[in-house]
């Protein structure tokens, strides 16, 4: 099964921390973790370490930050043809305060420009695909190439690009945050009233299947019924790529088969795992310690 990714790459530089820090004092830590991040980037490093023959569409830059999330994929021996090294353009990188008390992080990303198209053509043949939304030009040609593709769509920021894409895409799983932007309702976990609301508001316009993320919650669809799938209860230290390393996981459940409800169920349990780690691409499970985790709950 070949999978395509399109999506923001980025260098992540984490420092745990055991609560936030005040302005204007100085603090020393004794560790720092250092991994690329993304979140289609995220997903698609989950997909080649679980054994998928994936491929990751992606602009770098010709400098420290692009070539060591080169090495990276290199090393969980995904096809590395499709990151682009564009010269003069600077790796984004993401610096991020986790606090391990209560599993919180605070994200300040440096990013320039985006590019809209890659130079590679999305005109590649792909049985699975996830996309985040960046490079949408790309993304849609990849998904117009590809219709009868098992597709998912990363809907991390609500604007025209992933309005566009969310239409061509299978399954459209989104956050909370993008939910009520989208229906301009409040999501309250709990009010079941509200997740309909908000679940109806998107189906209208995206003609597919909806998944709305509810954190520590767990996920809101409609299967035969509306429901809630559950999370499962762990102790967080850094919930940094939570929300990525979850698409990713779906993405390998539902493409290999999985009911969707048992997709959304095994990614919950990933994304779980993962928060209990300080780290986001470096904190993805293994495989099988997922399925063996769903057997001792």
């Amino acid at each position: 099964m070949k999978v395509v990714c399109v999506g923001h790459s980025t260098y992540d530089t984490t420092l745990p921390m055991d609560s936030y820090p005040e302005e204007n004092l100085k603090y020393r830590i004794s560790e720092r973790i250092e991994c690329g991040g993304g979140p289609a980037s995220n997903g698609a490093y989950l997909l080649a370490k679980w054994g998928m023959d994936t491929t990751l569409l992606c602009a770098v830059g010709d400098d420290y930050y692009g070539r060591q999330i080169i090495e990276e994929f290199r090393k969980v021996h995904a096809a590395v043809d499709g990151i682009e090294v564009h010269p003069g353009f600077k790796t984004s990188s993401s610096y991020i305060i986790a606090n391990r008390t209560n599993g919180s992080r605070t994200v300040i990303t440096s990013k320039g420009e985006s590019v809209r198209k890659l130079n590679h053509p999305g005109q590649r043949n792909a049985d699975l695909i996830l996309i985040d939304g960046e490079h949408p030009d790309t993304a849609f040609e990849l998904l117009q190439f590809n219709p009868d593709a098992v597709s998912v769509l990363d809907a991390g920021r609500l604007n025209d690009d992933t309005r566009r894409l969310g239409k061509l895409v299978k399954y459209v799983v989104c956050s909370k945050t993008f939910a009520e932007e989208f229906s301009g309702r409040k999501v309250d976990a709990d009010d079941r009233e509200s997740l309909i609301f908000c679940y109806e508001k998107m189906k209208e316009y995206f003609q597919t299947n909806i998944i709305i993320t509810l954190e520590e919650k767990g996920s809101f669809t409609k299967i035969s019924d509306y429901e809630v799938i559950p999370s499962i209860k762990v102790r967080a230290v850094d919930s940094t790529g939570a929300g990525d390393i979850f698409h990713g996981a779906f993405t390998y459940f539902v493409g290999n088969g999985y009911s969707l409800r048992d997709a959304i169920h095994y990614a919950s349990i990933t994304s779980a795992i993962s928060v209990t780690r300080v780290g986001a691409r470096i904190s993805i499970p293994e495989l099988k310690e997922v399925l063996d985790y769903d057997e001792l709950i």
